[in-house]
């Protein structure tokens, strides 16, 4: 049993929030200058709001950092307040993709969890383990490695041989290897259903995030049947402009989650973890 003085990991807060909402939706916070008029004041009401309409239905919410930052020094100003208007049983990923030797990681990670106290974030492997290791010593947090994503231009490096497999794989061992206690997982596109279905083999328990949903045209069915193990932090969905610039977000949401749910292998459904059902 759980005292009531401790801090719920990111992946237990995760997995809590998709089970209460039966739902693998995660809404992307991406305020885009040319959409959303009034400046960084426009971007943060338009985004509360936004939490507002679908915080039954998202089980986690996922701001870009650069979408923040193209608005200068107040941007981060804004997103705080964004942040805050998230329910708190809800955590917020901060796609921010860091990557850098292992000492710069560490101020990194320390603005990301200790400055910002995002819930999580995601990271760049191309430094190797010693830097990914940095933000997983957050224990309580979570760190997803970008592994394989939902651009085109992937194929440049992601598909190289090595060690006698495709690079992607080995970006997959090392978020393995820099794994803190079960808080690090892998950001795949869901584009490359495929690959992640290779991921999911080698990998049974690797938490996924998959991006690439909506307007990039990702399969969702084949996403979800490659990613989803029955344990809710398995297979996040990630879903942005298909629902932020919908003519109606919230039904827009409804239909994402219900789409996610239908996907859903008839053998498999949200797990609930030992800590859900105790409490």
């Amino acid at each position: 049993m759980r005292g009531d003085d401790e801090v719920l990991t990111y992946f237990e807060k995760l997995r809590a929030a998709s089970v209460a909402r039966d739902s693998l939706l995660c809404v992307g916070l991406d305020p885009d200058q040319h959409l959303i008029s009034g400046g960084l004041s426009g971007a943060v009401d338009f985004c509360r709001k936004l939490i507002d309409v679908t915080a039954d239905l998202a089980c986690c919410y996922k701001p870009n950092a650069a979408f923040w930052e193209q608005y200068g020094p107040q941007g981060w100003q804004g997103l705080s307040t964004v942040k805050k208007s998230v329910p708190p049983d809800i955590p917020v990923l901060l796609d921010c993709k860091r990557a850098d030797v292992p000492n710069t990681m560490a101020a990194y990670a320390s603005a990301v969890f200790d400055a910002m106290e995002f819930d999580a974030a995601t990271v760049h492997a191309y430094h190797g383990a010693e830097s990914v290791s940095v933000f997983a010593r957050y224990r309580e947090r979570g760190t997803y490695v970008v592994c394989h994503t939902s651009n085109p231009g992937r194929a440049d490096l992601q598909l190289l041989t090595c060690d006698g497999g495709a690079l992607f794989m080995a970006v997959a061992d090392l978020a393995v290897r820099s794994d803190n206690g079960g808080n690090t997982g892998v950001v795949i596109g869901a584009t490359a259903a495929a690959e992640a279905a290779a991921v999911r083999t080698n990998f049974p328990t690797l938490p996924f995030l998959l991006p690439g949903i909506g307007r990039q045209g990702g399969d969702l069915d084949a996403a979800v049947r490659a990613s989803f193990t029955g344990d809710p932090a398995s297979c996040l969905i990630a879903v942005v402009g298909a629902i932020m610039y919908a003519e109606d977000p919230r039904s827009a949401a409804v239909a994402w989650r219900d789409r996610i749910r239908s996907a859903l292998p008839p053998n498999k459904r949200l797990e609930r973890t030992a800590h859900q059902l105790a409490s």
